[in-house]
């Protein structure tokens, strides 16, 4: 269910949202007249099979890509009409992404991944603080190549939430990750929306993750199909797939 807030602000309002691509002369229709709304601190699973649409619109709630048409506003900022410069500058100050690929620098250590974003955010925790909140206080002075999969995967978390982002975007956070590196995972995910009161988006074509949300919103074709509030949570230790 969604978290126990009297009448929880909407950080995302997205209303008739359309995304094309041209692709040499055909158009690919990512998204098609998309209304959501995310609220504060909840933690929502975005399901869809490969091609349904979710990454774009993951990317157009972080600043990574623009509708076509439709407006999306953070709070009471209408994004679709921001100008690069302001998109990254909210991106910078708002949030943080968790790619399925970690993407860090080989050559630095766990602290030093994660200070590399401390350094230049406005107010960020200390990149210890990052890596103990997502159970790698122990691996602070290891390289990427020391480590798993999943406590990479962690590090990249850690690093997403050093500067203190209002939202946290997942895109198949697990999705190169076995089921038991991928449940630690998971965990610290949840141990970062229930900490820390990051508003927290997942997607996945992953439907053993679902239950572990508030909210789960299923994407077909470019649009919302379904909305669905659990009113139970699982725990990622529950889960299987």
């Amino acid at each position: 269910m969604l978290p126990q807030v009297k009448n929880p602000k909407a950080v995302f309002h997205i209303h008739g949202v359309t995304k094309f691509y041209q692709v040499g002369e055909v158009e690919v229709r990512a998204l098609n007249g998309v209304d959501l709304d995310l609220f504060e601190g909840e933690f929502a699973v975005l399901l869809g099979p490969s091609g349904s649409g979710k990454s774009t619109l993951l990317n157009i709630l972080g600043g990574l890509d623009v509708p076509t048409a439709g407006e999306v506003f953070y709070f009471d900022h209408n994004l679709s009409r921001y100008d690069d410069k302001e998109l990254t500058r909210f991106r910078r100050e708002h949030v943080g992404f968790v790619f399925q690929f970690y993407n860090l620098i080989p050559s630095l250590t766990a602290l030093e991944n994660v200070a590399l974003v401390a350094e230049i955010a406005e107010n960020p925790m200390e990149p210890a603080e990052a890596l103990n909140l997502v159970d790698l206080g122990d691996r602070l002075h290891h390289f990427p190549a020391q480590l798993s999969g999943g406590e990479q995967q962690r590090i990249a978390i850690a690093r997403a939430i050093v500067k203190r982002p209002d939202v946290l975007l997942c895109d198949e956070p697990t999705g190169a990750l076995d089921i038991t590196t991928g449940i630690r995972v998971l965990e610290a995910l949840q141990q970062v929306n229930e900490q820390l009161g990051t508003t927290t988006a997942v997607i996945t074509h992953n439907a053993a993750i679902a239950s572990m949300a508030d909210r789960v919103i299923r994407i077909s074709s470019g649009r919302i199909i379904d909305l669905q509030q659990n009113l139970t949570k699982a725990s990622p230790k529950d889960l299987s797939w």
